[in-house]
């Protein structure tokens, strides 16, 4: 029985092992779902089991971190709080650590190759293209090849991704030069998806010259929005006027199996030092400027959040993450078709749209018809008392 990666399938596809494997013989390749996993060169593989220690799909003896703190946050820089999806904590977290001396590797938009990708920040300036969610699988090797382990970095990523480096700098003895910053996560849409819907888009705007997730032009609870740039005009699609992107996306309908299987990171469950997110709840419901969950699990993130100028309210978690997801998504019964009509022409984006639409009604007549259940049952119990 072999020790490596060889033969692992539909996994977080974090990439961690590709970069540890010290003989270069993983490729992190898009699977016919598209989602990526790892292709181990089987000849050359020496079976050493690095891969597999560190790879968090393989290993579910997860130590999580209890919460140490919570808080309502968000940059006192107005234009920063402005151009970040939240409350602009982390922006403000990377470019405090970046003037302590680390490099901060998050995530841009790449519009050339038509993916998010992990880079590494090494000034202010650079941190910009990080800014606003990307609601896409990262493709993160060719930044984390580039980290030394020597030097001090602030990584951010998907909580499963910040599982698998948590394992990685703690078999190399690295921990103390490392902040790991994840977040509340949703889950991860299959690239097919992507690459139609961009498709989709292009026909109308021209080749596409950036894409930002969300923006709050009609303020931070309607900010469910795609704003993309292309060489003929700009759109700004919105989820709540029918987005086929964030329609699809939110609907659970195509996201990656271990979403559904394998994922043990909601809501609390965090190997990071620091989690944070969009405070959802009731507590700033009233706020269209953005409120970030800050959660603290390391004396050293609790520490990081204190002294970067961010602006905290101490709160219970269960109050600020009250609309986070707490459980898996559940994988729909037509996922296999819609994965399926993912392979298909670019048209297929416009029938899955349909096919949730539909989908959608038909949970809110069964919604309708459980509360009619429920009270002309209520009523037959009173009439029989």
């Amino acid at each position: 029985m072999n020790k490596s990666v060889i033969g692992t399938h539909d996994c977080f596809g974090c990439g961690v092992c590709s970069v540890a494997c010290k003989k270069n013989l993983i490729d992190l390749t898009v699977n016919k779902d598209g989602f990526y996993e790892p292709i181990v060169n089987i000849e050359n593989c020496t079976d050493c089991g690095l891969c597999s220690e560190i790879c968090s799909f393989k290993h579910h003896e997860d130590s999580f971190r209890p919460v140490i703190s919570a808080y309502g946050a968000w940059s006192e820089d107005p234009s920063v709080r402005q151009s970040c999806s939240s409350g602009g904590v982390s922006y403000d977290i990377s470019r405090y650590l970046l003037g302590k001396g680390y490099k901060v590797c998050s995530v841009r938009y790449n519009a050339e190759t038509n993916r998010a990708e992990h880079y590494i920040s090494y000034t202010a300036d650079d941190l910009n293209e990080s800014k606003g969610s990307k609601y896409i699988q990262s493709y993160p090797v060719d930044a984390f090849k580039c980290i030394d382990l020597n030097e001090k970095y602030l990584v951010v990523g998907t909580p499963c991704m910040i599982s698998s480096l948590r394992r990685a700098i703690k078999k190399f003895r690295r921990e103390d030069n490392f902040i790991l910053i994840d977040f509340f996560c949703h889950g991860i849409p299959s690239k097919l998806m992507w690459d139609k819907y961009i498709r989709y888009i292009s026909k109308d705007v021209g080749r596409i010259q950036s894409v930002s997730w969300r923006n709050k032009f009609s303020g931070w609870h309607n900010s469910w929005a795609l704003k993309i740039t292309g060489e003929k005009k700009e759109i700004t699609s919105y989820w709540t006027n029918g987005d086929k992107f964030f329609n699809l996306f939110l609907s659970d309908s195509c996201l990656n199996k271990a979403c559904y299987d394998n994922c043990r990171f909601k809501y609390d469950n965090s190997l990071a030092d620091i989690r944070i997110g969009d405070a959802w709840g009731k507590c700033y419901q009233d706020d269209e400027k953005g409120v970030s969950i800050a959660v603290s699990y390391t004396d050293r993130g609790d520490a990081i959040l204190h002294e970067c100028g961010c602006h905290l309210e101490p709160r219970p978690l269960e109050d600020l993450a009250e609309q986070q997801m707490k459980v898996c998504p559940q994988r729909p019964g037509s996922y296999d078709k819609i994965i399926k009509l993912l392979h298909r022409d670019d048209s297929t984006i416009t029938r899955l749209y349909r096919i949730i639409q539909q989908r959608k009604k038909r949970e809110k007549l069964r919604r309708r018809m459980r509360r009619i259940f429920h009270v002309v049952a209520n009523a037959m119990l009173k009439i029989i008392r």
